[in-house]
């Protein structure tokens, strides 16, 4: 079974809206749709914004679904001038920004007493999905590189320049990281799929209110495919 978690409505709603044979659970609060779509069973769910949120809904696909991969879809912020918006970024791998343990000796981003910096991606899922988003986005770029989450909207070039000397992050977000983090853990495959909204900078609140649509639609379009041939 795949697990498929968004942060917000409308980037769960017209995947949710194509599933057979549904049954809902509310747990903490989320309510869990699982049903079939093209003859896969999937569960999806909106995890609510931020990264507590999306740690929480990952690890109830893990205990109560058992779910064999992981996918969240969702909008960023590119952090890279070639990454545009309207494309999409499959991650490479993520880590959280906002986590500093420096005083202690750590790097920015590393979580302390733990042997791994960043989360990995599942190659399978990252390969399928640049397969898939060739054929069902056509008009678009897909990139692959790091996602840098945390509970901050980026919107100051500062920022934006500090993330991408420290991390090399390709696009920003807010809870990508926690959702690898926890699939890490428990060992499940997991993919972080972000179309990009803006270009997380003094235009990134504009940028975001336009293009927000538009890069949903790209999700869609991908996770539609992607179910089909998981």
């Amino acid at each position: 079974m795949l697990g498929i978690i968004g942060a917000m409505e409308e980037e769960v709603a017209k995947i949710r809206d194509c599933l057979k044979q549904v049954t809902v659970e509310t747990k903490a609060g989320m309510r869990f749709h699982k049903g079939n779509l093209d003859g896969k069973e999937v569960v999806v769910v909106r995890s609510g914004i931020g990264k507590v949120n999306a740690a929480i809904c990952t690890q109830i696909l893990a205990d109560d679904y058992q779910v064999s991969g992981i996918i969240n879809t969702g909008i960023a912020g590119s952090l890279k001038a070639e990454i545009n918006i309207g494309d999409i970024v499959l991650s490479s791998d993520a880590l959280q920004h906002d986590m500093d343990a420096t005083k202690f000796g750590y790097p920015a981003g590393q979580i302390p007493q733990m042997d791994i910096f960043s989360f990995p991606s599942d190659e399978t899922l990252q390969n399928l999905a640049r397969e898939c988003c060739r054929l069902v986005n056509p008009d678009i770029n897909t990139h692959i590189g790091r996602v840098v989450s945390g509970d901050q909207f980026i919107s100051s070039k500062e920022k934006k320049q500090w993330l991408i000397q420290t991390f090399q992050g390709s696009c920003t977000e807010m809870e990508g990281a926690a959702i690898a983090q926890v699939a890490w853990l428990n060992r499940i495959p997991v993919l972080i799929i972000r179309a990009i909204s803006d270009k997380a900078d003094n235009s990134a609140y504009m940028d975001y209110e336009t293009f927000e649509a538009k890069a949903i639609e790209h999700s869609v379009n991908l996770m539609l495919e992607m179910i089909k041939r998981y």
